[in-house]
């Protein structure tokens, strides 16, 4: 086993799943040395520039990895953290080529970030700061509508791709897919319905995914179903909010304990996910609000049916691994188990719901936003009022036929057509639940295949051989 880093975790994920794959097809299918191609980033830069703000210059560190370019273009967000690091950037490119791989997602893999706290900076001294890194890998065609596109991550959203985007375009005003340079940008500036929730919601569609195969939830010893499950979430940003807040208001899922930085609420009859984000934005912090305890990452170890690690790298590590209790854990978060600590579960008979897996709601969706922009039309809007026409001229045939009104509750909603948010939630639902279902399948299958992250390896680099062997590597 190698050192317990996140970038080696990673690869070990994929040499475990590598052995499989040249065990069940042979060497010839995957040799040593295009498995070394596939697991290796092509390349990573690293830039530095300088802003004057306050009246002085500031030199700010980025860096943008391209994992793999087997499909271009590739794609992966960028983090504004003063954490921030070439490894880590690179370990999250290698992870956005496998998830791309798994859920068919035409992109090869890429991640950037860039090292700064952005408690520190005014929003007008951060666009200054995002103009001039879009600037700095605008020139060297790491943001590109058909190169590179980044999109959101840690410490960034829609308003820092409004800037990109904008930017991008000042600097290419005759690409008439310029907007496609980024996604998980505001509606009003070519984003799409559904992309903020999208990885929240990509989470519960994981989930409904498995709770729909008797067969895997044996093997928790749960019960079928989300309804009742009391669940733990780790982190309350946007995409641990969207998934308890979808759980618990559309699967009646029970929300008992949620883990901020400085402590967690405890409510064992379910928490208002609702009401305590709002708490958290106006306040700035979940103190104050009823259940608070002034607890940490051993909050991850109390009873529940599913944890959902939505925060950080390594949540869950060697350290605790032993005494987590949740049989099942679906990770919201990029690499919140690590390698060591994966085998400790596995070992104990934990079920973990894989990141490549389970978080790939995001860059499904910015997918649909990128075929948006460079479409230039919104999605359903040819197609919408006739599908609604037609939709009541069978509700009109059927009173006829029945002599009976059609209940009022089901008309609206028949005749109102298909929106933009409908096709985007449909499109990743229907993602979600196939990709499941080709895990699930291989889990099961009689390779011996120990778990489903291991699954999940061996598809997306299957794919990401024959992807290679069509381009004659």
């Amino acid at each position: 086993m190698t050192s317990d880093t996140f970038l080696n975790s990673i690869e070990d994920n994929f040499k475990k799943a590598t052995k499989y794959i040249q065990k069940i097809y042979g060497k010839d299918f995957l040799p040593d040395d295009l498995a070394d191609q596939i697991m290796m980033a092509n390349a990573t830069y690293l830039v530095r520039f300088g802003v004057r703000l306050r009246g002085r210059i500031y030199t700010f560190t980025g860096f943008r990895s391209v994992h793999s370019d087997h499909f271009e273009p590739v794609k992966g967000g960028i983090r504004y953290d003063i954490l921030v690091n070439q490894e880590d950037v690179e370990a999250l490119a290698a992870l956005m080529t496998y998830k791309c791989a798994l859920v068919e997602v035409p992109f090869g893999g890429s991640k950037g970030g860039l090292i700064i706290n952005i408690k520190e900076w005014k929003p007008e001294e951060l666009e200054k700061i995002t103009r001039r890194f879009t600037q700095e890998l605008a020139k060297r065609d790491l943001i590109h509508p058909s190169q590179n596109v980044p999109a959101p991550d840690v410490g960034t959203g829609e308003r820092e791709m409004a800037w990109i985007a904008d930017e991008y375009k000042r600097l290419n005003p005759t690409d008439i897919n310029a907007w496609a340079c980024v996604t998980g940008k505001p509606i009003n500036k070519g984003g799409i319905a559904g992309r903020t929730e999208a990885t929240g919601r990509g989470i519960k569609f994981a989930l409904k995914a498995f709770f729909e195969n008797d067969k895997d939830v044996s093997k928790t010893g749960l019960t079928k179903g989300l309804e009742g499950k009391k669940i733990i979430v780790q982190g309350l940003g946007n995409v641990g909010y969207y998934a308890a807040y979808f759980l618990s208001t559309e699967d009646n899922a029970i929300i008992t304990h949620v883990i901020e930085r400085e402590g967690a609420i405890i409510n064992n009859e379910g928490i208002d996910i609702q009401s305590l984000k709002k708490h958290l934005i106006t306040k700035g912090t979940i103190k104050g609000y009823e259940g608070f305890v002034e607890s940490g990452s051993e909050i991850l170890e109390e009873e529940a049916d599913i944890l959902i690690p939505a925060a950080m790298e390594f949540a869950i590590n060697r350290d605790n691994a032993e005494r987590i209790q949740a049989p099942l854990i679906i990770e919201a978060a990029n690499g919140p188990v690590s390698s060591e600590a994966d085998d400790i579960l596995t070992r104990k008979g934990k079920i973990i719901i894989p990141d490549l897996y389970a978080n790939a709601g995001g860059v499904t969706v910015s997918y649909f936003e990128w075929i948006k922009n460079l479409s230039r039309i919104r999605l359903g809007r040819l197609q919408r009022r006739v599908e609604a026409s037609q939709m009541q001229s069978m509700i009109d045939g059927i009173e006829i036929m029945t002599g009976k009104k059609f209940p009022n509750e089901f008309r609206s909603s028949s005749i109102q057509g298909i929106s933009e948010l409908d096709l985007v939630r449909s499109g990743l639902e229907d993602t979600m639940t196939e990709t499941y279902k080709s895990m699930s399948e291989l889990w099961n299958s009689e390779e011996g295949i120990q778990d489903l992250r291991t699954a999940a390896m061996i598809i997306a680099i299957k794919r990401l051989v024959q992807s290679y062997s069509s381009l004659g590597i």
